[in-house]
């Protein structure tokens, strides 16, 4: 108990998994925490302090799905396993505990077992620096699980939109920083793991920085600011303790500038769905609406270029080329992603090797990749002057240029067997042939096993017992069984010089020779020969790996853009999507556009997806600046306003969009306030969200942003509403004057395009038939004639009583003269009223007939002669 509360003291923070024997045990409050999140038996065990201990224990074989969900609940852990064996121990004293040691603390965003990670989804690891009086921000991005290490520098004021990009699993911030405005917005829902202000030192980062390459300078990746620094170091400190003190294995790091990628704020994401759909999960949202890739790899770069939409002209041009190489032969594509769905997970695979924590399937993988890339850079060969994005992935492919890693992969092709055990230390996995030494040793071990069978029919043959056995248990080793009536004549002269009593069954008794224990000690001999040679081989091919890592990392990103391209054409396929037009002028050219995740959900269930014009011009010379969307709820508004912008984000991201033609200026922002909900936590209500929102979008939106509104104004009085919208869409027109759709019910406002020079209305078709209200889809020109709200509110189910009510109200509200005064002329819970007695039924000579009659008595005569009465009775 001394040696774990020494263990639990070093991360007080952290779970302890307490290695005893077969089962990680936890102690104290851990064990109670532990009992409560995974559901398993709290015990007690020993005193502390006069106390009983809590205890809770999960077996070390099916570690690793507990640790899944305590990860997944937020916790951190720290695994404590035994540093050597308990043999060893009692070489010290009989009393002498197994030495322990921390070995690494598992947290959301440094877990890298594959069992533990989500395969299509980026496990980043954020870090915040700031600097400059907290005007200077930096943000620091490792992916522990694949080596990609990212710095971005930037003002603290766009923490929020970089970190809603990424995505981090967990966030590393000073504690003197966590009541920064600005960080404290953007790190809002995310998790947090404060550390010490000491570690946030920008010397001590570089020099943590250094240690990270092995270089004496930095210069060669660039220079670095201060908070840059500061958040590095933050980045690798922690990376060190959640190591236990191990090497941060990470690849060169990449400098990105916020302004290369299309900036989309929480809000906006949330909104529209981009990676995580309202109800929390990946299913319905963009990502797994357009995704097709087939390789984990391939999945995660789609869900960064879509949540990253580029700003470079001639990058997305390059992916656009790609996805056309690909759709214009579908054999070409077929041969690539046939053979791309043999190819492991490089990435991770490469990275598990590098921490250690891999294991002979992953070298395999390895291989596997390096053999799909060959095999797709031949075929792709026999077509000339592939597009650049093509060529290039297929030069990061080829092994031609790269003798070391095709040597590699031959070696790891001819080393490995076909059956692989998960880990290495289980044995088994070097074929045949391939080592002398070990060949040398499994021969050795098989001639033992071959002396045993002869052994046993020698002892049989030598006491006349012919149900004689040897046999083995991890107990006793080797050993003599016999039926217990022979045991007997073992123990006596002359066999008892040979034969050593071991151990007396209920049925059975069991013996020893010291021929039989020289044999088993030759047996265990060449086990451990044999693991340890194999052990062997396989570090040799991890360090090969280790110094192959650059190359290994150019074929597994040559894999992934390969998948994209040819994912991206299987989607535009499947979904007749079309190739955007880039254009030097701010507009928004749509034709027949779709919304992407809709129409797959209806296509689902059969049905189709009305298809909408929609043409705006930032300089209101090809289109109007904004368009006000009028009509009736569940026409279809919302719908409009999101699939546009989900069209400009999908071209920037290089992939085609769900239309008949697009054409789109190059967007710097994505702004959309479409729903809200309140904030209790925060003390926000639904309306102030919806303000802070709009404000958000009115004080940063420019001439190249694309905007999109719908109804603000709602949820306060209706004249302040309708005020607040009104000054809303002047200042996107006037001030902003960028492409916007505004949403709206207050009709007042369609006036606007009367006044303002590049306004214009649009409406979504709705139409009553014999009383109900039928929904078209459609947009039209011009304002909607009425919002059609009870009518909805009739489909939503409310009460015929007050639905009858509200018909009136309106009559009274609509009324030339009078308006809201002449609510004053309805009587008080008029929709109430008792309605007025129904005439009795009276039942007519038909109904008496049929009445009396049984038609189970009826013959056919008697049946036809009942037709023609009914006949005469309704004559009557």
């Amino acid at each position: 108990m001394a040696q774990y509360l020494e263990m639990k003291a070093r991360h007080p923070d952290a779970m302890l998994f307490f290695r005893m024997g077969d089962f990680y045990e936890l102690f104290f409050q851990d064990a109670i925490t532990a009992a409560q999140a995974l559901g398993i038996t709290q015990t007690h065990r020993g005193q502390h302090n006069g106390q009983p201990i809590p205890m809770a224990g999960v077996p070390h074989h099916a570690a690793e799905g507990y640790l899944s969900r305590l990860i997944k609940a937020g916790f951190r852990v720290a695994v404590c396993e035994q540093t050597e064996d308990p043999a060893e121990a009692k070489k010290r004293g009989s009393k002498s505990v197994v030495r322990r040691d921390i070995v690494r603390v598992v947290t959301p965003g440094t877990i890298t077992e594959e069992s533990l990670l989500e395969a299509r989804s980026a496990n980043a690891l954020a870090a915040i620096g700031l600097a400059g009086g907290g005007r200077d921000a930096a943000l620091a991005i490792a992916d522990v699980s694949t080596g990609r290490f990212e710095v971005f520098n930037l003002p603290s004021g766009a923490l929020g939109d970089v970190l809603a990009a990424v995505g981090p699993r967990e966030v590393l911030l000073a504690d003197s920083v966590m009541a920064h405005p600005d960080v404290k917005d953007a790190t809002d829902g995310l998790t947090i793991t404060p550390r010490p202000d000491a570690r946030a030192d920008a010397k001590l980062g570089e020099r943590l920085f250094r240690e990270a390459f092995g270089v004496s300078t930095l210069d060669g990746f660039g220079a670095f600011s201060r908070a840059e620094l500061i958040a590095c170091g933050l980045l690798f400190d922690y990376l060190a303790v959640t190591q236990a003190g191990g090497k941060a294995r990470l690849d060169p790091p990449i400098r990105t500038a916020p302004e290369s990628f299309l900036a989309i704020d929480p809000a906006t994401r949330m909104s529209l769905e981009i990676e995580k759909s309202s109800r929390g999960g990946r299913q319905g949202s963009l990502v797994a609406a357009i995704d097709r890739t087939v390789t984990a790899a391939g999945a995660r770069l789609l869900a960064q270029r879509v949540s990253r939409p580029s700003r470079d002209r001639h990058e997305i041009e390059r992916r656009l080329d790609a996805v056309a190489f690909f759709l214009d032969a579908s054999d070409r594509r077929e041969f690539a992603r046939d053979a791309l769905k043999r190819a492991s997970d490089l990435e991770r695979a490469r990275m598990r090797l590098s921490l250690r924590r891999g294991g002979p399937r992953d070298l395999a993988g390895l291989a596997a990749c390096l053999r799909v890339g060959e095999e797709i850079c031949a075929d792709l060969s026999r077509h000339d002057d592939p597009p650049a994005e093509i060529a290039s992935a297929c030069a990061s492919l080829s092994l031609a240029d790269k003798p070391r890693l095709a040597a590699f992969a031959q070696q790891v092709v001819a080393a490995l067997s076909r059956e692989l055990p998960v880990q290495a230390r289980d044995g088994g996995f070097i074929a045949p042939g391939y080592d002398p030494a070990l060949d040398e040793a499994r021969s050795l071990k098989e001639d033992a096993r071959t002396i045993i069978a002869q052994l046993e029919a020698q002892y049989a043959g030598e006491t006349g017992i012919s149900g004689l056995r040897i046999k083995h248990n991890n107990m006793l080793g080797y050993f003599i069984e016999v039926n217990a009536r022979h045991g007997d004549q073992l123990m006596k002269p002359p066999l008892a010089a040979t034969f050593m009593h071991r151990q007396t069954m209920a049925n059975a008794m069991r013996f020893s020779t010291t021929q039989l224990a020289e044999l088993e000690a030759r047996i265990s001999r060449a086990d451990g020969e044999a693991l340890g040679r194999e052990l062997d081989i396989f570090n040799r091919f991890v360090a090969d790996a280790d110094a192959l890592g650059p190359e290994l990392a150019l074929v597994a990103d040559g894999l992934a853009r390969l998948d994209i391209a040819s994912a991206n054409a299987e989607w535009a396929a499947e979904a007749s999507a079309v190739r955007p037009e880039l254009a030097d002028t701010p507009v928004f050219e749509a034709e027949g556009a779709r919304h992407p995740v809709v129409e797959a959900a209806l296509r689902a269930t059969g049905q189709g997806f009305t298809a909408n014009d929609c043409r705006l011009d930032a300089d209101g010379e090809a289109g109007p600046r904004l368009i006000l969307i009028t009509g009736p709820n569940m026409a279809g508004k919302s719908t409009f306003l999101r699939q546009n912008v989900l069209l400009a984000i999908l071209a920037q991201a290089g992939c085609y969009v769900p239309a008949r033609k697009f054409r789109l200026g190059l967007a710097d922002r994505i702004f959309s306030r479409v729903g809200a909900s309140d904030d209790l936590s925060r003390g926000r209500s639904t309306f102030m969200v919806e303000m802070i929102e709009t404000a958000a979008i009115l004080n940063q939106a420019t001439p190249k942003s694309i905007v999109i509104l719908d109804e603000v104004g709602r949820g306060t009085s209706t004249w302040d509403g309708l005020a607040i919208a009104w000054a809303a869409v002047e200042h996107l027109h006037e001030a902003n004057k960028c492409r916007a759709l505004f949403a709206t019910h207050y009709h007042e406002l369609t006036h606007l395009a009367d006044t303002l020079a590049a306004c214009s209305n649009a409406s979504l078709r709705a139409q009553e038939w014999k009383g109900d209200l039928v929904f078209l889809h459609e947009v039209k020109p011009g304002p909607a004639d009425r919002s059609y709200g009870v009518q909805v509110a009739k489909l939503a189910g409310l009460p015929s009583a007050a639905v009858k009510r509200a018909e009136a109200v309106l009559k009274k509200l609509e009324a030339k003269e009078g308006g809201a005064k002449r609510l004053e002329e309805l009587p008080l819970f008029a929709a109430f009223a008792e309605e007025p007695a129904k005439e009795a039924f009276k039942p007519s000579e038909a109904d008496k007939i049929l009445t009396a009659l049984d038609p189970d008595t009826l013959t056919p005569r008697e049946a036809l002669d009942l037709v023609y009465r009914l006949k005469a009775a309704t004559k009557s």
